[in-house]
């Protein structure tokens, strides 16, 4: 990538890609990137196939790679799929993960075993997998989802806490090895956000963000030419809203 922007018909790789934040950032490059490849990984292949029919309206070409990210062995299969499929992969977008709340005495440990697992272990393998052809090629981006929950502490919010900031550990010691390797690593830190996950809870979602305003800031972030790198991104709904 030796232009003043990347490259328009990228490999992009969606972890966590089947709703919310996920599926609205594969969106959002489908529709940026028309020529864009796109690799959207979850559990769940039904709700896949529709956000990838969504992208596939833009004009990008995607396809839906199932998959349990807390099972290393098929994030390798995932992987070599995905490679097999598109060739190498240039922007990696660590966003799968899962709420797991509860006060510190009430919560088990498998729960919080659980909660590394599905949040922070899952986004190594992943990277893990994806790394070393970007190495090799000295080009790529690779994204994380962390959560302002990665930056401070909350009550009855341990293992979700603890986990988010894993994130933005591994986040920042990836760069640290990558730097000077040709490849950006960018953590983002959305706040409360309009998903799913908040379906059953009392919370007023309308005073929210929206998950097409968060998809933005990757996609912006990518957009930036070589030259630039964005580390850290902090999203807050305003507090007047």
């Amino acid at each position: 990538m030796t232009g003043t922007q990347a490259r328009r018909d990228p490999v992009v790789v969606v972890t966590g890609a089947s709703q919310g934040i996920g599926a609205a950032i594969a969106e959002r490059f489908a529709s940026g990137l028309p020529a864009a490849r796109l690799a959207l990984v979850a559990r769940n292949g039904q709700r896949l196939e529709q956000v990838a029919r969504e992208c596939r309206r833009s004009g990008a070409q995607a396809e839906i790679f199932p998959a349990d990210l807390t099972d290393p062995g098929r994030v390798e299969q995932m992987a070599l799929e995905v490679q097999q499929r598109f060739g190498a992969v240039d922007v990696l977008i660590n966003n799968a993960g899962r709420w797991r709340g509860g006060a510190v005495q009430d919560l088990p440990v498998s729960e919080f075993s659980l909660a590394l697992q599905e949040n922070l272990v899952s986004a190594f393998a992943v990277t893990r997998a994806f790394v070393p052809a970007m190495i090799e090629r000295r080009q790529g981006d690779i994204f994380f989802t962390s959560s302002t929950s990665g930056l401070e502490g909350l009550a009855n919010n341990a293992a979700y806490c603890a986990a988010k900031h894993g994130v933005t550990g591994l986040a920042r010691a990836l760069r640290a090895e990558l730097s000077d390797r040709g490849i950006r690593v960018c953590c983002v830190y959305p706040g409360a956000t309009d998903t799913p996950t908040w379906e059953g809870s009392d919370a007023d979602v309308s005073r929210f963000m929206s998950a097409a305003d968060v998809a933005q800031v990757f996609f912006d972030a990518y957009q930036l030419s070589r030259r630039s790198m964005v580390e850290d991104i902090i999203l807050r709904p305003p507090k007047s809203a």
